[in-house]
């Protein structure tokens, strides 16, 4: 397995995971022509791709999807909530996910986590090969056990880091906003990020990727700081997936 992220953060999102079946991507915020020039810098091509999957109806998880779907035939995964909030139609090849059934594509077995999120039925991805395993966790407004539980034992995890907290009370957000993104429902700081590593199989751990960071309320080495606090004598990577450049692939195991 592989993973390698088209980008992160409130501007579009797009993560590739590849088994020995082919591609996945999770999510997509970007449109076809950025979409396609990102991809080349990854030297993947649209027909490398074997479905994508959908966390949820926020447009920069996406907002390009279903165009690139449609063009480029992809069957899109999703929970029905979240189809029947967004009415993915015309032409589309929808498959509907049931939280915490586990499906396979491309070789991978897949298991929609259920997660704390503002939208309608919200979730987040581990991916299992063999013996290696992948967890995605971005958009989550706190750490619930059940989500301790399912990314305990990974080899791989791209972890959200979305917001300092220091950052986003002196930020230019309005207070409402400044409530939903610490909110329970919203998005995870520095610090909740760390509380989950706290908890997770270190020893098996070899690859950590700091996504989803806030360009207004957070910085990377912020981010990096916080995590290092719990990770100590850890001897695995630590990445970063930025909304510019996303992160360039990523063996595992």
């Amino acid at each position: 397995m592989r993973i390698a992220s088209l980008g992160s953060g409130s501007k579009g999102n797009g993560t590739f995971v590849e088994g020995t079946g082919g591609v996945v991507l999770v999510d997509l915020g970007f449109g076809i022509k950025e979409t396609l020039r990102r991809m080349a810098t990854r030297s993947i091509s649209p027909w490398d791709i074997k479905a994508i999957l959908i966390t949820h109806e926020h447009g920069d998880h996406i907002h390009g999807a279903a165009q690139f779907a449609r063009k480029f035939h992809l069957p899109l995964y999703m929970t029905t909530g979240t189809f029947d909030l967004k009415r993915f139609e015309g032409g589309l090849d929808v498959r509907r996910i049931t939280l915490e059934e586990p499906f396979t594509v491309a070789g991978m077995e897949i298991h929609p986590v259920t997660v704390p999120h503002d939208a309608k039925e919200p979730c987040q991805y581990v991916f299992s090969e063999g013996e290696s395993r992948v967890g995605v966790l971005t958009d989550i407004g706190h750490i619930t056990p059940h989500v301790a539980n399912a990314y305990h034992a990974c080899d791989a995890l791209v972890l959200e880091c979305n917001y300092d907290p220091e950052m986003l009370a002196r930020g230019p957000y309005p207070r409402a906003l400044k409530a939903r993104v610490s909110g329970p429902l919203g998005h995870l700081s520095n610090e909740q990020a760390a509380g989950l590593l706290e908890s997770v199989d270190l020893k098996r751990l070899k690859h950590i990727v700091v996504s989803h960071i806030s360009e207004k309320n957070n910085q990377p080495a912020l981010a990096e700081a916080a995590l290092r606090q719990v990770l100590h004598s850890w001897e695995g990577s630590l990445h970063h997936a930025t909304q510019q450049n996303g992160l360039d692939w990523i063996p595992i195991g």
